[in-house]
C-alpha cells in the first residue's frame, strides 16, 4: 500500500503498483548504468556529429528519463488497492457498466497502467471518465468528444474492482 496516495491520483491495484515500482527500480538502477555504458562506448567511435550509435543512446537516455519521471510522479500519487465504497457512485477503482451508442461497455475506471488485466481500462482523466466520475446509479451525463459532438452516457452499475 502506498502512504503517499492523494484523492487526486489515479487508481492502481497492488499487483500494478508493485509492477511499476519495479519497472521504475530497474530503471533507475540497471537501466541508467547501461544507457551511459552506451553512451560512453559510442562516444569513443569518434566525431559525435555523425555518430548514429551516440545520438540513438541519446535519445534512448531521454526516452527513459521521462518515462522515470513519469513513473516516480504516478507512484507518489496513486491510491493503491483500497477499493471504494459499494455506495453506487462512480469512482476511480470502480467497474462501472455504461449504455453509450445504445450498447452497453463495461470498463475500469482507473489509470491505463493496469491494463493487462481482462478489463478494458478508461482513466478518469479521459473524456468519458471525466464525465462519469462522481455520478451516480442511473445518472445520465454527457461529454464533448475532441470532434465537438455531445454524447450522452447512462451509468447502469458501479461496483468496486475486485481484481
Amino acid at each position: 500500500m502506498s502512504d503517499t496516495a492523494t484523492t487526486t491520483g489515479s487508481f492502481l491495484t497492488q499487483e500494478a503498483y508493485d509492477r511499476l515500482k519495479a519497472e521504475l527500480e530497474q530503471l533507475s538502477g540497471e537501466g541508467r548504468t547501461e544507457i551511459a555504458k552506451k553512451i560512453e562506448a559510442a562516444r569513443e567511435e569518434g566525431d559525435l556529429r555523425e555518430n548514429g550509435g551516440y545520438h540513438a543512446a541519446k535519445e534512448e537516455q531521454g526516452k527513459m528519463e521521462a518515462r522515470i519521471r513519469q513513473l516516480t510522479q504516478l507512484l507518489e500519487t496513486a491510491t493503491v488497492g483500497e477499493a471504494p465504497k459499494n455506495d453506487g457512485t462512480v469512482v476511480p477503482g470502480m467497474v462501472v457498466t455504461v449504455e453509450m451508442f445504445g450498447d452497453q461497455e463495461t470498463f475500469l475506471l482507473g489509470s491505463r497502467e493496469i491494463e493487462g488485466d481482462e478489463l478494458e481500462v478508461f482513466s478518469e482523466k479521459s473524456p468519458v471518465g471525466a464525465a462519469i466520475n462522481g455520478a451516480r446509479i442511473g445518472d445520465t451525463v454527457s461529454y464533448e468528444a475532441p470532434n465537438g459532438k455531445k454524447i450522452e452516457v447512462k451509468i447502469l452499475e458501479a461496483k468496486p474492482y475486485a481484481g
